[in-house]
């Protein structure tokens, strides 16, 4: 196959930053995607709908000329959402989602849920209103090993969740393990994103030669037998699994340093990346489903009309790309891709 023409996609989990990193970023993803699920934890984070306009409001102003790009919106859950902010929410109508953060799981945490069940009158209302919520499944209990705790997660926190809000629709993102394949596959009204990252590469790729801190995100890259499970779980053909990068620019310095940051910025070369791991397994045919259908069905979205088109042909992932204060680093920097998005 030479050349793969799909239904334009949109991705399901993106950090777009704000201010002058936002501006640097913004154009990776729109010559792509078509729309994109906005995560919240800026500084401060989006708690409410007034919050969430006015992020819109600059997503909107910083998208280059001539391109098409609508993000959707989310709050960024706390311990003091009101039930009475969801129901704003929801009337406000571009405000898809709520992000749930355990406190201190990743970056700009620190202001996350302290404990899920201080939030049941929160995911009451939602699950009223049909709002979904968005779950980055990780414990952060310091006793708990650091590839646990997902699995932890599902086990503590998520399992007896269902049990008393059945109806709500849920998003574990990012998921890394065959337990939450598991999972996904076996609740009802929850879907799960899968990101470019843990369908390429196992928990090797952090440590070949060296520590690579650009390939340091969270939830951490697991064991080759939980990637296989992810991709197996992509390439399924099951609408439960969609596209979400988790894109999450940070610039090379904060990075390469003694404490670095978490996360992987792949919104350059996302479909691309996505196209590799789909050929590695003989599953191009399953490729559009997963980028371009799933992901509206979930949210009760249309599906895009235009489309965009891969070709067969090498070129080299560059070394860096222009950001704020520093370069900023993409997956698999100086690594030769076999896809090229031309259209």
């Amino acid at each position: 196959m030479e050349s793969i023409t799909l239904t334009r996609p949109d991705d399901w989990h993106l950090h777009l930053r704000d201010g002058e990193a936002l501006k640097a970023v913004l154009p990776h993803t729109t010559k792509q995607f078509a729309r994109a699920i906005v995560m919240p934890n800026l500084k401060p984070p989006v708690r409410s709908v007034a919050d969430a306009a006015a992020y819109r409001d600059r997503i909107l102003a910083a998208i280059p000329a001539g391109q098409q790009f609508e993000p959707l919106m989310t709050l960024y859950l706390t311990d003091n959402t009101s039930p009475e902010e969801i129901i704003a929410a929801q009337a406000a109508q571009f405000v898809k989602a709520v992000k749930y953060y355990p406190a201190g799981a990743t970056t700009n945490s620190d202001l996350g849920v302290t404990d899920i069940g201080k939030c049941d009158r929160v995911f009451e209302a939602m699950q009223q209103v049909d709002m979904p919520l968005l779950l980055h499944g990780e414990v952060t209990d310091r006793g708990v090993d650091t590839f646990d705790r997902e699995k932890v997660f599902i086990e503590q926190h998520l399992i007896p969740l269902r049990q008393r809000f059945p109806k709500l629709r849920i998003v574990l993102e990012h998921i890394t393990t065959a337990e939450a394949v598991a999972f996904v596959l076996g609740a009802d009204n929850v879907a799960a994103t899968i990101t470019p990252q843990h369908l390429l590469f196992n928990r090797n790729a952090i440590f070949q030669g060296g520590i690579r801190p650009h390939f340091y995100c969270l939830p951490i890259l697991k064991r080759e037998t939980h990637r296989l499970a992810l991709i197996e779980a992509a390439t399924s053909g099951n609408p439960k699994f969609f596209l979400g990068t988790d894109s999450a620019p940070h610039e090379r310095g904060k990075k390469e340093m003694s404490c670095g940051c978490a996360g992987c910025f792949s919104a350059l070369h996302a479909m691309e990346l996505y196209a590799a791991a789909f050929e590695s397994v003989d599953a191009l045919d399953k490729l559009e489903g997963f980028a371009s259908f799933y992901g509206p069905d979930f949210y009760r979205l249309p599906r895009n009309s235009e489309q965009i088109t891969l070709k067969k042909t090498s070129w080299r992932v560059p070394d860096e790309v222009p950001f704020v204060g520093a370069g900023l680093v993409p997956l698999g920097a100086g690594e030769e891709m076999t896809w090229q998005m031309t259209g």
